[in-house]
């Protein structure tokens, strides 16, 4: 009886990129972390203003929110100021009222900037609240703590919120480029030194 030896046939090979599919591979891999990792420094960067406290109250002239912060200004920014550049920092405030048989309601939407200002001949700093109430001091820090704490301000109508329900009230501050002159915006889009801003923090308001 002849016996025949089976010869098992070679494993098929597995595929491979090619030298120059693998190396434009590792380089899109390379390219994407870097864009997550910059994303994530700018996220963290850009939340570099804290909401210490905010609170809404009624008044005779309607709902007025107070509100405080908590920030430093970077070197890029205060050099910016110390050239005679505005910063503008700007407060957004809304209140959602909640429907379970629709969309939620936007009952307010408002917001408010302070405007901070360096005049280089008198070598003092003005602050400005929307264009309107403006002060003078001489320093910054001084200028900074009306930034930090600004007074409180009407954000809707004795008319405008209903007794009894409940409000979510949204809240943020950011340094407002769109406000800047027009040469200057282009560069502050594209610097990270101008990347001021707060995260929307949020609490619920019942008005009695």
């Amino acid at each position: 009886m002849n016996l025949t030896q089976s010869v098992p046939s070679p494993a098929t090979p597995a595929r491979t990129l090619p030298v120059d599919g693998a190396r434009l591979l590792r380089v899109l891999l390379s390219w994407l972390l870097a864009l997550l990792l910059a994303c994530s420094t700018l996220a963290a960067r850009a939340a570099e203003i804290t909401v210490n406290q905010a609170s809404i109250e009624a008044s005779d002239e309607g709902y007025r929110l107070s509100v405080s912060y908590d920030f430093d200004l970077n070197r890029g920014l205060e050099d910016a100021l110390s050239r005679g550049v505005p910063l503008y920092f700007t407060t957004d405030v809304q209140l959602t009222r909640r429907r379970w048989y629709w969309f939620d309601e936007t009952s307010v939407s408002s917001s408010r900037t302070l405007r901070l200002s360096y005049n280089v001949l008198t070598r003092q700093y003005h602050t400005a609240i929307s264009g309107q109430l403006q002060q003078s001091f001489t320093n910054l820090d001084d200028a900074l703590t009306l930034i930090r704490r600004p007074p409180r301000w009407i954000i809707a109508d004795n008319n405008t919120l209903k007794a009894g329900e409940t409000y979510q009230v949204g809240l943020r501050m950011r340094l407002d480029v769109a406000q800047l002159p027009k040469p200057f915006q282009v560069n502050a889009l594209n610097n990270s030194d101008w990347r001021l801003s707060s995260d929307w923090i949020e609490f619920n308001y019942k008005p009695e």
